[in-house]
């Protein structure tokens, strides 16, 4: 067990670091952001291709192979600087993201700390642990996903993935790191062949995590749906908190209105609403999707695909995660601006 030094909680309808608001006391154009947590999606920080036929295919330009842990170390080496601009969570996944923006449904790499019969990897765990204890001492909450959609078809049966969802809760938990909320799947509305992971039985899943502690202690817990989509009942009432995504919302009326409907959706009450994923940009303009979430009292999450061979975002491996873009400037910059870090 680690002696964590991060605990994130919630308290009327806030969150907070080590009992105290994020972002106490600070307010942006009139509205305050304490207690809200700005996020990333950067989901493949332990990202790696068990299939032989596909690992090539997101080699290192300068050396020619993949490396998983080269990977997680230059992810866990920015992670300073995305703290230094007021960053305060990122989203982080157990069977990663999409790593190409246009791509066959059939997903043919295998990246996936999950076995097919529920049991975690020794390998994506001690990668993922390094990522979770640097964020540990420098204050920062982490999403961590369990499933994502095309890569859920690898577990054998609900069986297998009720049990997954018990052993990283688990997981988690055992190690004393309080500084992990858990997201049970990535969109679960889209193409899950689970039926447990879609959206009216997923609810099981979360209250299942919720049920797992030690010494009193839980984790937080909920999932997210794509982009547009309302939660549903049944999440709201079991989830702790709230997860929406701006992804195709071009409208950022829309995403006002995303967060006073989730808000209506019973058993929601006064629970955090939290984008985790959304690709709008501009944020230079004076109104954004960033901003519209922000002002109707949300989180807001940055999702970065990258446009040149999809490799100079976030989200493509080879990653390179410093803030080495205009876009990722560009947010960054907004970020501290709201949050007043210096």
């Amino acid at each position: 067990m680690i002696a964590g030094r991060t605990e994130v909680s919630i308290r009327d309808g806030l969150f907070l670091v080590n009992g105290v608001p994020t972002y106490q006391g600070r307010a942006w154009r009139g509205r305050p952001v304490s207690g809200l947590l700005l996020n990333a999606r950067l989901v493949q920080g332990i990202f790696d291709d068990l299939n032989p036929a596909t690992r090539g295919l997101w080699k290192y330009p300068d050396t020619g192979a993949w490396d998983p842990d080269r990977n997680t170390a230059e992810f866990i080496a920015a992670m300073p600087e995305w703290r230094k601009h007021g960053l305060m969570a990122f989203t982080i996944n157990l069977q990663g993201g999409m790593p190409k923006r246009h791509t066959e449904s059939a997903q043919p790499w295998l990246n996936s700390a999950i076995t097919a019969d529920g049991d975690l990897r020794p390998e994506y765990l001690a990668r993922l642990a390094s990522i979770l204890d640097r964020a540990d001492q420098l204050g920062m909450a982490v999403i961590l996903g369990v499933f994502y959609f095309g890569q859920d078809k690898r577990i054998s049966a609900e069986a297998a993935v009720r049990r997954a969802v018990t052993l990283v809760t688990e997981w988690v938990v055992d190690s004393g790191r309080r500084n992990v909320l858990l997201e049970i799947n990535n969109e679960c509305n889209v193409t899950y062949g689970h039926k447990i992971l879609q959206p009216d039985r997923v609810h099981e899943l979360i209250m299942e995590a919720k049920g797992i502690s030690r010494d009193g202690n839980r984790l937080l817990v909920s999932t997210s749906y794509g982009g547009g989509t309302i939660p549903g009942e049944n999440v709201a009432r079991a989830a702790d908190f709230l997860l929406l995504h701006g992804n195709g919302v071009d409208d950022q009326g829309r995403i006002s209105e995303m967060v006073q409907k989730t808000r209506l959706v019973p058993g929601c009450g006064n629970k955090p609403i939290l984008f985790n994923e959304d690709d709008h940009y501009g944020f230079d303009r004076p109104v954004t999707n960033m901003s519209a979430a922000i002002e109707s009292g949300a989180s807001w999450g940055y999702y970065d695909q990258g446009d040149n061979d999809y490799r100079d975002g976030f989200q493509s491996p080879p990653v390179d995660w410093g803030i080495s873009t205009g876009r990722k400037r560009a947010f960054f910059k907004a970020v501290r601006e709201i949050t007043g870090e210096t």
